[in-house]
């Protein structure tokens, strides 16, 4: 029997350390269940081989339990943008399908220290671009509640391992809302940290970029802090880190007492799928049962400029990190068009109109400012429609709107993007076709901890992840 596989990421870690299962249990259970659920679901991408993880295991089980660390003997599979020495990373694209890393990321290497055990990786859309986890090295990953549908991204795979007990605990990414886009459309959370809170990797552009950031998606709220814990260590080569913090959350979570509203499509400015806005407002109405003062705001800055303030950033930032692939004749045709696109852009962009973006970010943080200081978080769908089929690129309308760009339909993910603000993804249920979805819980910039206390007080009172696929 595994049903320890589905036991909460807490647990399943208290056991490994404290002997009552072994790393090498469990490493077997883990690859059983792989093989079983995997091919129809395709989010465990690079599996290493068996003998090699159970010998690491086995290595596990002989660390005495007083050297045992945080996440001693857990298996976990590597979102495909990271790096995890000695195993492939190819980001999604042919250009990348032989690159071995030769050292690990810095949040893997933080994880390797506390004793995880790196399976393989999870599956992306090309270098994480598009809230749908596909590409050329490795085919789409299917969500697991119908395998004719998307998992989003760009976390997607690590959302699906989740979802199917494949893994206990997962890595993302997020910059336009990969870590809660692919939480919500597979019944798991997914937490966005204020940035800084994961610095950013060591060598990287990282005074300008401060849109993207790490973070961890699980079962549970309780489960991602444990993961926080371990990767949330300030870095004295980037600037902009948050200072340290405990991570460690109650069982019971705590939601009574704070003040939270409801932004819902931000006045119209949005357009929703047919049943999005009602599931998460139910969602929403289950925290006044938990002591939380509900309240209806109205749109607190205007949609547009936001959207535009951000497509100009990103495409920036995205110029900079692919702009010498774009430039070689050789290799420019086998980027994705949308890579493409965002390259071109930002290479394109007259500065004043950069300035223009970082102006308008900043007079959106003074009216959030100003906002938080009249709740303690607020409320959005973390998707404006329902998990698209599967072989599409991307949704080109929404309830009769057209979609003028490649991300436009996730724009209810900008507010929390465009100022680096915590947000947490928590499930709300499903639509009538059985489709899941889920609701962002947003808070002030370092309000990480008070937004994910109450996303575990909303778990506890909901508990959707043990609805299985």
């Amino acid at each position: 029997m595994s049903e320890f596989l589905d036991w909460d990421a807490v647990d399943l870690i208290a056991a490994l350390r404290g002997g009552r299962l072994s790393a090498e249990t469990v490493m077997q259970a883990t690859l059983a269940r792989i093989a079983e659920r995997n091919p129809a679901v395709n989010a465990i991408v690079d599996l290493r081989a068996d003998e090699e993880l159970l010998a690491e295991a086995r290595a596990a089980d002989a660390v005495p339990e007083n050297e045992r660390g945080k996440l001693h003997g857990l298996p976990i599979a590597i979102k495909a943008l990271a790096d995890v020495k000695g195993t492939r990373n190819t980001q999604g694209s042919s250009l990348f399908a032989d690159n071995i890393s030769a050292q690990d990321s810095r949040f893997v290497a933080l994880m390797r220290e506390e004793g995880a055990i790196f399976i393989g990786k999870t599956n992306v859309p090309e270098f994480g671009l598009g809230s749908h986890s596909y590409n050329p090295v490795h085919g789409v990953t299917r969500n697991p509640y119908d395998h004719s549908r998307t998992a989003g991204g760009s976390s997607g795979g690590a959302a699906v391992a989740l979802a199917t007990g494949m893994v206990a605990l997962a890595d993302g990414s997020d910059m336009m809302g990969s870590l809660r886009n692919p939480a919500a459309w597979n019944n798991v959370y997914g937490f966005r940290p204020s940035w800084g809170v994961v610095p950013r990797e060591p060598g990287s552009e990282s005074f300008w970029q401060q849109l993207s950031t790490i973070g961890p998606m699980a079962r549970s709220p309780r489960d991602m802090a444990v993961m926080l814990d371990v990767i949330a260590q300030p870095e004295g080569q980037v600037p902009f880190n948050m200072p340290a913090q405990d991570w460690e959350l109650p069982e019971e979570g705590a939601a009574s007492g704070r003040r939270i509203g409801w932004l819902g499509d931000w006045g119209g400015a949005m357009p929703m799928e047919g049943g999005v806005l009602e599931l998460c407002r139910r969602g929403f109405e289950v925290l006044d049962g938990l002591g939380a003062e509900l309240c209806d705001l109205a749109p607190p800055f205007e949609a547009e400029d936001m959207f535009q303030s951000w497509a100009d950033l990103r495409s920036f930032a995205l110029a900079g990190e692919l702009a010498p692939l774009y430039a070689d004749d050789t290799k420019r045709d086998r980027l994705k068009p949308e890579a493409q696109w965002e390259v071109k852009r930002g290479m394109d962009m007259p500065a004043m109109d950069l300035h223009r973006a970082t102006k308008v970010r900043s007079d959106w943080f003074a009216a959030a400012a100003r906002m938080f200081d009249t709740v303690d978080a607020v409320v959005l769908p973390v998707a404006q429609c329902w998990p698209f089929p599967a072989e599409w690129d991307w949704p080109k309308e929404i309830s009769g709107a057209a979609m003028d760009t490649y991300h436009r339909w996730m724009q209810v993910m900008v507010p929390a993007s465009l100022l680096g603000l915590p947000v947490v993804s928590v499930p709300v249920g499903f639509s009538a076709q059985g489709l899941p979805m889920g609701m962002q819980i947003i808070g002030a910039k370092g309000a990480d901890r008070t937004v994910l206390e109450i996303a575990q007080a909303y778990h506890k009172a909901t508990n959707w992840p043990e609805k299985r696929p």
